[in-house]
């Protein structure tokens, strides 16, 4: 499903305007170190997904989803103005776990090359 380059364009200038908007303008305390990885807009530009990752202790994942959570009629309409657009779509952010899966599998697969090597080395 190849996205429309209208809402391509759109998700561009959304990560730009939220990277900016979240690190400088929210003043939410349970909004950390919160980086913006991918912005996906849909086609008819009314919804879009901010998936983010967090700096810091995995614990704070829920507070700092609520707290954009609740932030995200605020940084709507900050970002309808940055836009200058009519239509601002809906944002919903979910926390990105792709980096937590790298991390898992590379620990998975370094420890199955350890335990290849001592069989080697007993046989």
């Amino acid at each position: 499903m190849s996205e429309k380059p209208r809402a391509l364009r759109l998700g561009q200038q959304i990560h730009r305007a939220l990277s900016e908007l979240i690190s400088r303008e929210l003043k939410d305390p349970r909004v950390g170190m919160v980086t913006i990885g991918d912005v996906v807009v849909s086609g008819d530009l009314a919804h879009a997904k901010i998936y983010y990752t967090l700096l810091g202790d995995p614990m704070e994942r829920e507070s700092t989803q609520v707290g954009l959570d609740k932030a995200s009629g605020f940084l709507r309409g900050k970002l309808g103005k940055y836009l200058h657009s009519r239509l601002t779509p809906d944002l919903s952010f979910i926390y990105d776990e792709t980096e937590e899966a790298s991390q898992q599998l590379d620990a998975l697969i370094s420890r199955a090359r350890d335990q290849d090597r001592r069989k080697g080395e007993d046989s």
